[in-house]
């Protein structure tokens, strides 16, 4: 029996479920502001204590991929990402996510080549192409003298 692309249009979108996308781009938009929100609040603390604004976002940074990382560790941040979407992948939390989940997923093969060897499966390529994203643009910056 041959179908005709029609055909198989009408069954692909009878079989798919309905998207629900003002509903996962809510939730993406409202965990990823809670999550800035969150890093805003953090920073202002940082610097009522007495650090520079640099220092502070640096601790920032780093406090969030521990917190990250922690809620990952304990199985909770999969959890939240399941419901609130892509808010949760796009900040820095979110790296820290790609780096502990699949060394907890390895974990029982050992320190190194379970942790060790699996923990950049996920973020590894996007730390290598970040770098060569940077690299050329530094070269086109470079190039064309734009700054």
């Amino acid at each position: 029996m041959k179908i005709t692309p029609n055909q198989y249009s009408t069954m692909a979108s009878q079989a798919s479920p309905s998207s629900k996308t003002f509903k996962n781009i809510s939730l993406a938009f409202l965990s990823g502001g809670i999550i800035c929100t969150i890093g805003q609040i953090l920073q202002n603390v940082y610097m009522n204590v007495g650090m520079e604004k640099k220092d502070a976002s640096t601790l920032v940074s780093v406090t969030l991929i521990a917190i990250g990382a922690f809620l990952t560790a304990i199985k909770v941040y999969d959890n939240i990402a399941k419901h609130a979407g892509a808010g949760t992948i796009l900040p820095i939390t979110g790296f820290a996510n790609a780096m502990v989940s699949p060394a907890m997923e390895f974990k029982t093969e050992g320190h190194i080549l379970g942790l060790g060897a699996k923990m950049f499966l996920i973020s590894g390529p996007v730390i290598v192409f970040g770098i060569i994203a940077s690299i050329v643009y530094g070269i086109i910056v470079y190039m064309f003298n734009l700054y």
